[in-house]
């Protein structure tokens, strides 16, 4: 039992025998945790063509300031409540994640793994395990790493991340390809104008 309803064994509700279904009812393996893992790219940052300083230090735009305020409230609206909040070192990520973090009444704490490239399922449960094992993670982070992360989780070939886009997949411990599924999916124009 981990958060989840355990279900009896098969016969009486089924072949689900002694499996764990989360609340949304992803059947998962009772030997890890369900994984509520949201990953929200950051905001808009205006144009990195036109950044003219060290690309780490490049800022939320005020459509980007925008887009994160919109987010955090409706995140606080719907409950969203993570057990801790992730976000690359670079300014923009930074500057996404503290509001966000803050509105749900956390801290962002800044993680180096997610400051861009490669970042797989073996990447993913280093960052976990290194934190606590979280059951409902936030990553704050870039693309492509959270787009292709995505595809891979779900076996999807493409699941494109928006700036400002948040979304949440359901997956078993220990992460592996192709395991997840998308719950959802909050674009930034969902939220308002000037998404």
């Amino acid at each position: 039992r981990t958060g989840g309803r355990t279900v009896p064994a098969a016969g009486r509700t089924g072949p689900l025998g002694g499996c764990v279904v989360p609340a949304g009812g992803r059947v998962v393996s009772p030997r890890m945790p369900a994984l509520a893992l949201h990953l929200l790219r950051h905001a808009h940052a205006g144009d990195s063509g036109a950044w003219a300083g060290d690309d780490a230090a490049r800022p939320l735009s005020e459509r980007g300031r925008r887009q994160v305020a919109r987010l955090a409230d409706f995140l606080a609206e719907v409950g969203l409540r993570p057990d801790v909040v992730l976000t690359s070192p670079k300014r923009r990520s930074v500057e996404t994640a503290r509001p966000v973090a803050e509105r749900l009444g956390g801290r962002a704490i800044v993680d180096e793994r997610l400051a861009g490239g490669h970042l797989g399922p073996d990447d993913l449960e280093a960052i976990l395990r290194d934190h606590g094992d979280p059951t409902r993670p936030l990553l704050v982070g870039h693309d492509p790493s959270f787009s292709d992360l995505v595809a891979l989780l779900t076996g999807s070939d493409a699941l494109p991340m928006r700036k400002g886009a948040l979304v949440r997949l359901d997956l078993a411990r220990p992460v592996e390809a192709g395991n997840a599924v998308v719950r959802w999916l909050v674009s930034p124009d969902l939220l308002g104008p000037d998404g």
